[in-house]
C-alpha cells in the first residue's frame, strides 16, 4: 500500500519548507500546500481545505499571517474538526508565545480529539535573514518600536527538527513544547552580533510606533500587516516572553542553537551579501 503523505500547510514557509526537506530526505511522502500549489490551500477559502486534507495521514499546521489574529481560532477549530472526520493520526501546530489568541487557537485544536503536538515558538532568528528585517540589515539600519526588551530568538532549523520529530514519533503526541533559543538578547544586541558576523556596519534604532507605521506604509506594506506588526512589537514584546524555555532539549535531547552560531552561518551562506 502506498504511504499516505503528510500535509504541510504553509509548506514553502520558513519552517514548512525545512520540515518538507527533512521528511523527504527520510523518504516520507509529503503534500506541501499553499494558495499557489496544485492542491491549493487558502485560510480565507474554507472550500479548499477538504481536498488538501483528503488522503493524508498527519498534518503540520501554520496559520498566516499570524495565529493570534481575529478569526484564527475559528479557522483552526474547523480545520481540526475536518481532520478528525478524515481520521488523521496527528496534528502539529506552530503557535506563538505570550499571545492569548494563539493559546485559544491551541485549545481549539486540542478539543477536536485528534492527537496533537503544540510547538510554541519565540521570534525566529531567520526574520533577520529571510524575513522583512533582511533589507534593513543590508541598508545598515534596523528601526523598530522596541526598546531594551530581551527576546530568546529561536532558530527555524530547531523548530523544523522538533516538528519533524513530532510528525514521525508518537512519543511526542499530546505534548506542548515551548521552544526558544538558549539566551535572550535585545534587538540591539542581536543586530550587533549580525553586524560583526556579516562584517557590515548595521545599527539598531528605536522609533515610535507612529514613525514605524509611516515607514511601513512608505514601503507599501498593507495596513492589516502594519497593525499586526504594531501589536507584536508594542504588546507581545513587553517583557512577557524574555525567559528562556527548554522545549528543544525536551523534544530532541540537545540544546537549542545559539544566536551567534546562526549569525555566523547566515553570513557565511551569503544571506547579507550586498
Amino acid at each position: 500500500m502506498q504511504q499516505q503523505p503528510i500535509l504541510l500547510i504553509g509548506g514553502s514557509g520558513k519552517t514548512g519548507g525545512r520540515v518538507n526537506a527533512r521528511l523527504q530526505a527520510r523518504g516520507i511522502a509529503t503534500r506541501p500546500v499553499s494558495r499557489s500549489t496544485a492542491i491549493a490551500f487558502d485560510w480565507t477559502r474554507p472550500e479548499t481545505w477538504n481536498a488538501a486534507l483528503e488522503g493524508v495521514s498527519r498534518a503540520y499546521v501554520t496559520y498566516q499571517p499570524d495565529i493570534a489574529i481575529d478569526g484564527a481560532v475559528e479557522a483552526i477549530a474547523e480545520l481540526a474538526r475536518l481532520a478528525g472526520e478524515k481520521k488523521l493520526d496527528h496534528l502539529v501546530l506552530l503557535s506563538g508565545r505570550g499571545e492569548p489568541g494563539a493559546q485559544r487557537a491551541e485549545a481549539a485544536l486540542q478539543a477536536a480529539g485528534v492527537p496533537w503536538t503544540i510547538v510554541r515558538a519565540s521570534w525566529f532568528n531567520q526574520n533577520f535573514s529571510e524575513g522583512f528585517l533582511a533589507d534593513g540589515i543590508l541598508a545598515g539600519e534596523i528601526a523598530l518600536p522596541v526598546g531594551a526588551v530581551p527576546e530568546p530568538f529561536i532558530d527555524a532549523d530547531d523548530i523544523a527538527d522538533v516538528v519533524t520529530a513530532a510528525l514521525t514519533d508518537r512519543r511526542h503526541a499530546n505534548r506542548l513544547y515551548e521552544v526558544t533559543g538558549p539566551r535572550a538578547l535585545t534587538f540591539a544586541e542581536a543586530v550587533t552580533e549580525i553586524s560583526k558576523a556579516a562584517g557590515l556596519p548595521v545599527r539598531y534604532t528605536q522609533v515610535s510606533p507612529r514613525d514605524f507605521a509611516v515607514g511601513m506604509r512608505q514601503a507599501c506594506v498593507p495596513d492589516d500587516v502594519i497593525t499586526l506588526l504594531d501589536e507584536l512589537f508594542t504588546v507581545v514584546l513587553d517583557g512577557r516572553n524574555n525567559h528562556v524555555m527548554h522545549g528543544v532539549e525536551e523534544a530532541l535531547g540537545r540544546p537549542a542553537r545559539d544566536f551567534s552560531d546562526y549569525a555566523r552561518a547566515a553570513a557565511a551562506s551569503g544571506a547579507w551579501r550586498v
